[in-house]
């Protein structure tokens, strides 16, 4: 929920995401899910508080493991063609292979962590989950002519 304000009424209303998907591009970018305004996160795998353009509360989110799970599984499909193509050459020894590899596959999972706790937790807010009320699915609809 907002952060109540005594000047509400006089903010302009954020640009509402209209989608599922428009949400969670918002969230993998690192934007407020709700009015890609402020940031999403005040550290690097920490989400803020609060958002500092609309006021939206980010603490009811529970990503979890969800993240690390998502960059893993997306990292394993990126890297699966290069091991095999490395494999199937002799150009680089195997001890090569498997360091070259090894820091590919930490590299792309550290790039892709960030990116996917924000799409979860802007998959969260727009449906609702964990306490986020209105859902964002919700407040969109009722801001809607």
């Amino acid at each position: 929920m907002p952060a109540p304000s005594p000047f509400a009424s006089m903010l302009p209303l954020p640009a509402l995401p209209t989608s599922l998907k428009q949400a969670i591009t918002r969230g993998i970018v690192g934007k407020c899910p709700r009015c890609e305004e402020g940031k999403l996160f005040a550290r690097f795998l920490k989400p803020a508080p609060h958002c500092s353009a609309c006021g939206q509360d980010w603490s009811h989110h529970r990503a979890d493991d969800f993240p690390p799970y998502v960059s893993i599984f997306l990292t394993g499909h990126l890297l699966a063609p290069v091991i095999i193509a490395l494999a199937s050459s002799d150009a680089l020894p195997l001890w090569a292979c498997v360091a070259l590899c090894m820091a590919l596959g930490a590299a792309i999972m550290l790039a892709l962590l960030q990116p996917a706790k924000g799409g979860i937790i802007a998959l969260q807010w727009w449906l609702g989950m964990h306490g986020f009320n209105p859902a964002g699915r919700d407040e969109a609809r009722t801001r809607q002519p």
